[in-house]
């Protein structure tokens, strides 16, 4: 399996704070996608406590993102303490991500949904925004991004997150590859599926049957026959197409599947011929499913 991208040595965090109903769980699954290790309501005094044990770990997690709102009651009176804390650390970046929207906004969204503001105590949901909104207005004067959602769709409040905090390395975006054999069962987790046991099967020739598309002869073998190349010049058209749009749908990864019959041979040539062939133009990962698994 391969990957493209490597973090920084610093350890960067995004507190995520703003409006309740502004758009908290769809900026926190947008991340997630990013790479970010998130947490969803940490109490401010335990913020410190938690980065000084990432720094000490041997797998230290680079990049974090950390939900702090008014959920947290009385203890988000101390968050302002904890960001100036945060800012004397060495080696951690800090930024701040307000989501923000109207009152009348915020106001539908709650009864769309159909919940109570955390901080209406079950009373009108203008009370609790209007409390809100001046216990966060200290936190709004010192973010660094402001996202207003009042007219966002949820896709498009992703896109500035993606834009605003992509790395240079990260492309926000993965094509998995992946082989399998149909004798196994088919991948509940492929968008697209390929079926390629009318390709010629190299498991009747001798000398290749116990070896894999992994390995020279193999995949030399699959990639020279006629079909398999008018398969991989009309793939590589469709993957031109279909790509894009799923990338512009909003997916943050797409599993494309090959199959044959034991996932040996014809779906492991193919899953890294095409791995291979988009590598240089986006985040690429291959993965043999059945590749380990006995050939009878």
């Amino acid at each position: 399996m391969t990957e493209i991208g490597k973090p920084s040595s610093d350890i960067e965090i995004v507190i995520i704070t703003g409006m309740s109903g502004a758009g908290k769980t769809v900026a926190v699954q947008s991340f997630e996608d990013l790479g970010f290790y998130c947490i969803d309501n940490l109490p401010p005094e335990l913020l410190v406590m938690f980065l000084n044990l990432m720094m000490k770990s041997e797998n230290q997690m680079k990049r974090i993102a950390a939900v702090m709102d008014t959920r947290g009651g009385d203890l988000f009176d101390s968050l302002i303490g904890a960001l100036d804390d945060l800012l004397e650390m060495q080696g951690v970046s800090s930024r701040i991500l307000f989501l923000d929207a109207d009152d009348e906004t915020l106001v539908r969204r709650y009864k769309e949904s159909r919940r109570s503001h955390p901080l209406s105590a079950g009373g009108l949901p203008l009370a609790g925004i209007k409390k809100e909104r001046l216990l966060l207005s200290e936190m709004k004067g010192r973010a660094r991004s402001i996202f207003n959602t009042t007219s966002l769709k949820p896709r498009a409040l992703r896109e500035k997150i993606m834009a605003e905090f992509s790395s240079k390395d990260d492309l926000g975006f993965t094509l998995n590859f992946l082989s399998f054999g149909f004798k196994h069962g088919m991948p509940i987790d492929a968008d697209v599926v390929f079926d390629v046991r009318f390709l010629p099967n190299p498991f009747y020739i001798e000398d290749l049957k116990p070896k894999t598309g992994l390995e020279k002869e193999v995949y030399d073998y699959v990639l020279k026959w006629k079909d398999t190349q008018i398969l991989i010049e009309k793939l590589t058209d469709l993957f031109k197409f279909l790509i894009p749009q799923y990338k512009n749908e909003g997916k943050s990864q797409v599993v494309i599947a090959f199959g044959c019959t034991g996932g040996q041979h014809r779906s492991v040539t193919l899953a890294e011929f095409f791995g291979s062939r988009f590598k240089d133009e986006y985040r690429t990962l291959i993965t043999h499913r059945d590749i380990e698994k006995r050939k009878d």
